[in-house]
């Protein structure tokens, strides 16, 4: 991990506002060196600048009885309630946490492997650090763009079914945009809603439905770590600069418990290594070779449809029966390692197949489960 000013702040991609977070870690580095009058001045311009940050106020609040008395814990004031005390520690310590623990801009999120030419940005979610990473697709490499604070549900990750009040883990895509005058108070600035429950979802259970990422409402300018009912939630400045990255059935939204950081060198080494499995996979279909083929799949495979892997297989072997010859032709490939505790990959690409005077084009996506330290085919579903 880099210090703190490894990477530039939010507050350089905007000229509009300073960086509440930047101006939280003044204040305190103010503090230890026993500048009071300045870190009180600081907090002043923060809530100044951001007049419904409850946390600004709570810190601009401890400074002002600090100049009449010692002040020895966060959020001192007297017969405030416990548990909005609480809150606003937790989104302290977040917001100072990570900062402070910044990732290297010269790593990369392990989990994004390959993005398709035309996705230009992907949004990557760590719970554990309660923020939100965007990277853009600069021809097939990352770079780090911005990052954000922000909420998630109030039990946590991993939402298994409806009203759990937990955030799904997954690879999911921004599937609309709604502006915030279309929406109540409560969305703020807006939404943007991505597809949970997708098809992996589905197939393993989990229900429920409405997981956006929104803004917050007019009276308030955050909300606590854990403060949702599952959606993402953003301070509305955040909301409408993501609004501006993203493309609607495009932008990837990765979320994860932790986001695993990797050098250049190793995401390179395990992305060219999914390249070959999919290539391979490829290959072999096109051999025609039973065995061959069938050696890409899991025996846990089920199809959409429910279908056994051999049930399934006997119906595409029928699809090619009687062709000398097949080729197929893969593009817009992304490869993602999916979040969660499974080990899974998760690859989407057009698949073009030619076969005798046929042609067929799909969209595919193929989820990889790690057995005995080899990938097989655990689902597949043409999207």
């Amino acid at each position: 991990m880099s210090p703190p000013t490894a990477i530039s702040s939010t507050a350089a991609a905007s000229t509009s506002a300073p960086d509440p977070d930047a101006m939280l870690i003044e204040v305190y580095k103010l503090l230890a060196q026993n500048k009071l009058n300045a870190a009180q001045a600081l907090a002043d311009k923060l809530v100044a600048a951001y007049p419904t940050f409850r946390l600004g106020y709570l810190v601009q609040g401890d400074l002002l009885m600090m100049h009449n008395f010692p002040v020895t814990t966060f959020g001192a004031a007297k017969n405030a309630p416990p548990d909005k005390l609480k809150d606003l520690r937790d989104e302290a310590r977040a917001r100072i946490k990570s900062l402070s623990e910044r990732p290297n801009p010269n790593l990369v999120p392990r989990a994004v492997l390959q993005l398709r030419d035309d996705q230009k940005h992907v949004l990557v979610v760590d719970a554990n650090r309660s923020r939100l990473y965007v990277y853009e697709n600069q021809a097939g490499k990352l770079k780090f763009v911005s990052d954000y604070y922000m909420t998630q549900g109030k039990l946590g990750v991993e939402k298994i079914k409806e009203g759990d009040q937990k955030t799904p883990l997954g690879v999911y895509y921004i599937t609309s945009h709604l502006p915030g005058s279309k929406l109540s108070d409560f969305y703020g600035a807006g939404a943007l809603p991505i597809n949970y429950p997708n098809e992996w979802d589905k197939v393993n259970g989990r229900s429920g439905k409405g997981i956006w990422l929104h803004g917050t409402p007019s009276d308030s300018f955050s909300r606590p770590p854990l403060a949702s009912d599952g959606c993402i939630v953003l301070t509305n400045p955040d909301l409408q600069k993501i609004s501006e990255t993203v493309e609607i059935g495009k932008t990837p939204v990765v979320i994860s418990e932790h986001v695993e950081f990797v050098t250049p060198a190793k995401w390179n080494e395990e992305r060219d290594s999914a390249t070959k499995l999919i290539n391979d996979w490829r290959l072999d279909v096109e051999s025609k070779s039973d065995s061959r083929w069938l050696n890409n799949y899991s025996s846990k495979f089920r199809s959409p449809q429910g279908d056994s892997l051999s049930v399934w297989f006997d119906k595409q072997q029928a699809l090619f029966a009687g062709t000398a010859d097949l080729s197929i032709k893969l593009s817009d490939v992304t490869v993602f390692y999916y979040p969660g505790k499974e080990n899974l990959l998760v690859s989407t690409f057009t698949q073009e197949s030619r076969f005798g005077k046929n042609r067929n084009v799909t969209r595919k996506r193929q989820y990889w489960a790690k057995e005995a330290n080899r990938w097989k085919i655990i689902y597949e579903v043409v999207i």
